[in-house]
């Protein structure tokens, strides 16, 4: 186990852990990993923090992750006999209580393949993806098979095995690209539009997001088979994880996952289904464009080498009945790059490419880039569709900053206009959101296909009517400023501020030791079931602007962590490359989580006041002096920063005036932002004719 691990354990953080190790001489050794990241036994490490008072008992969840960690054969191959035991006890809850009540280990593993390879086959098919659960491989796991029954009996078994995988997705982040649950649920209700969704594909099903995420038919279907997911998955590890994901969520749904190159080795090549979701992977050269030249597959054209993402389109358009949807999740160059133009043409011109919606950036990996979902329907099964696509753009729902999407905005946008476009043919346009074009109209040299491209900016939606409101607004805030100009200082000389008398001086440190204010670091802290507030950011604090973040969900690996949240009359200081920036929080703000790079100063009343706690944090020679400088930004020691010993009164006199100088600030940022909406849409009304020069 890992450094992170002995941590969870004990209840406390990875810095107790090192200085446990540089403390006491007893701490065990390593026993592998790095020198960086070493790893320890488990059996050591319990009996220590016992020894040491710091461990009562092994939490249940944390012994079943530790055995599977530990495991001879690698924690995929633990997790593939873990989720299978959990199978057999949400299956067949008899069988396993006769299992689990053998005494002896030999006889456990014996009879256990046996009853494994029946529940796996029963609900995965008997060519199932989960192998190696041979009578040699489970001899040495009779305590871990018993610890993950408990855990079922405690927790669930599906719960158990939620758990258990996002533990180890969670602790290979490099090794597995994973389809966040917003665009999963989008794509998924998207496709859901034409009709109950009884047979899904998922080609490149990684973990299981997408399929997990298709909604459930009301009912049976009419010829009276049971549901189907079907996935196919290159790595073998991990098509088998998601097997089990897939039959432990829903006990009355058919899985059939199968682990191979989905382009070069098609598992159900004579699969019609309803609705093909995929998040396939971006830019591949070793797709198979040598060896699949001739494949029935191209039907709208054979792929460039450079055009791995036009392979994954057709693939899924060859799976899906007559009238089925696809819903692909695509980097935006396979919208308008040329190598890909003909097939985009030959697309739009049967009618296969029915929409592609834009979505902001950091909804899916790679998250610096704004990614598309393409909407196709396999041409038949009724009237020809009309010869138009839908074009949307949700990049403007995104937050300020580094933040996360809006996405119920998103999504209320997207299927909106997907269902009014694929009810009625056509769509009311809405300038810079969503527009309905002819296919002749798109089919130039390029066929670029970018949302972006074809949709008016929103800017000039406006007109001369939302420009005159601007111009309004912005008279009167620079009239607001003129008055909240500050004087000019008078005659009288100010001491020297070089002088060491001039005031005595204490610091934040000082002052949080002796309880005159309170010190919180953020950026902890995950999302709560419901009412989770928003996050201030080292953006919003630096640019004066409201809190405009969203907290993470909480990891399936861990519990919910409360986040930090500020108060009025607290004082945020960004800690990271802000400059001489201290914040005070005012009513509006109150409630707000507290974001990463950003320390938090809770005053008390009697002692500071936190107007004058804040001006004096902004001193320029006061930061330059707590801070220092790292490889790529100036980091701000705040416990260094400095302020003067003054009466409370005195205190209040500079604090009024501090606020003053804050009224001055805010006025002229709205001021900036005015000004600049008003110069971009004069420029945008000029250009487009919603203005003329008069």
């Amino acid at each position: 186990m890992t450094a992170a691990g002995i941590a969870r354990l004990a209840g406390v953080g990875r810095a107790a852990v090192s200085n446990w190790r540089r403390r006491h001489a007893d701490f065990p050794r390593p026993v592998g990993g790095t020198e960086t990241s070493p790893a320890f036994a488990l059996r050591e490490i319990e009996q220590w923090l016992r020894d040491q008072g710091k461990l009562a008992e092994v939490p249940l969840r944390e012994r079943v992750w530790q055995q599977l960690v530990g495991h001879p054969a690698g924690a995929a191959a633990a997790l593939r006999l873990a989720g299978a035991v959990l199978l057999l006890v949400r299956d067949r809850p008899s069988a396993w209580q006769q299992l689990r009540a053998a005494t002896d280990d030999a006889e456990l593993t014996g009879v256990l393949p046996v009853m494994l390879d029946s529940v796996l086959a029963a609900r995965l098919g008997a060519d199932h993806p989960v192998r190696g659960l041979t009578r040699e491989a489970l001899a040495p796991t009779a305590a871990l098979v018993r610890a993950t029954g408990d855990l079922a009996a405690l927790d669930g078994a599906p719960q158990a095995y939620d758990f258990l995988l996002g533990r180890h997705l969670d602790a290979n982040p490099r090794q597995y690209t994973l389809t966040p649950p917003g665009p999963a649920a989008l794509m998924a209700e998207l496709a859901a539009q034409a009709g109950p969704l009884h047979t899904v594909l998922d080609p490149a099903c990684g973990a299981g997001g997408l399929l997990t995420a298709a909604p459930q038919p009301d009912g049976d279907t009419s010829d009276g088979h049971p549901r189907t997911l079907y996935g196919q998955e290159a790595d073998p590890d991990l098509a088998a994880l998601t097997a089990l994901r897939l039959a432990l969520d829903a006990p009355d749904v058919q899985v059939r996952v199968r682990a191979a190159d989905t382009l070069r080795a098609d598992a159900f090549p004579e699969l019609a289904a309803d609705a093909v979701l995929v998040h396939p992977p971006f830019n591949e050269r070793n797709w198979g464009h040598d060896e699949l030249a001739y494949d029935p597959r191209w039907e709208y054209g054979f792929p460039a080498r450079t055009e791995s993402e036009l392979a994954w389109v057709q693939h899924a358009l060859a799976r899906l009945r007559d009238g089925g949807t696809a819903v692909l999740l695509m980097p935006p160059a396979a919208a308008s790059r040329r190598s890909g133009r003909r097939i985009r043409a030959d697309l739009l011109r049967r009618g296969a490419l029915r929409a592609v919606i834009a979505l902001p950036a950091g909804a899916a990996p790679p998250n610096g880039v704004p990614l598309h979902l393409w909407v196709l329907r396999r041409p038949g099964g009724g009237p020809p569709p009309s010869p138009h696509l839908l074009v949307v753009d949700t990049a403007n729902f995104a937050a300020t900053g580094r933040e996360k999407a809006d996405w119920q905005t998103v999504r209320a946008t997207a299927v909106e206009a997907w269902q009014a476009f694929d009810r009625d043919g056509g769509i009311e346009e809405r300038p810079g959101v969503r527009r309905s074009l002819a296919a002749i109209d798109l089919l130039d040299d390029d066929v670029d296909l970018a949302p972006a491209r074809h949709l008016p900016p929103p800017a000039a939606a406006g007109g001369p009517a939302e420009l005159a409101r601007v111009h309004d607004r912005l008279t009167k805030t620079l009239a607001r400023t003129a008055e909240l100009t500050p004087r000019p200082a008078d005659g009288e000389a100010a001491p020297d501020p070089g002088t060491t008398g001039r005031w005595p001086l204490t610091t934040v440190g000082e002052l949080a030791r002796s309880g005159a204010l309170v010190l919180r670091a953020g950026g902890a802290g995950t999302a709560p079931p419901e009412g989770a507030p928003p996050v201030l950011t080292d953006h919003d604090v630096i640019g004066g602007g409201a809190p405009s973040g969203t907290l993470p969900e909480a990891s399936a690996s861990g519990p919910a962590e409360e986040p930090v949240l500020v108060h009025a009359g607290d004082v945020v200081v960004p800690v990271l490359g802000g400059g001489a920036i201290a914040r005070v929080v005012d009513q509006a703000t109150a409630g707000a989580a507290l974001g990463r790079n950003l320390t938090l100063l809770r005053p008390d009343p009697a002692a500071l006041d936190p107007w004058f706690l804040a001006g004096f944090l902004r001193g320029t020679a006061n930061n330059r002096q707590a801070s220092s400088y790292a490889s790529t930004a100036t980091r701000l020691d705040v416990r260094r920063l400095q302020l003067p010993r003054l009466p409370l009164a005195e205190q209040r006199r500079y604090g009024q005036r501090f606020s003053d100088l804050a009224t001055f600030e805010s006025a002229l940022r709205l001021a900036s932002r005015l000004g600049e909406q008003l110069v971009q849409g004069l420029y945008d009304g000029l250009t487009d004719g919603s203005v003329t020069p008069d």
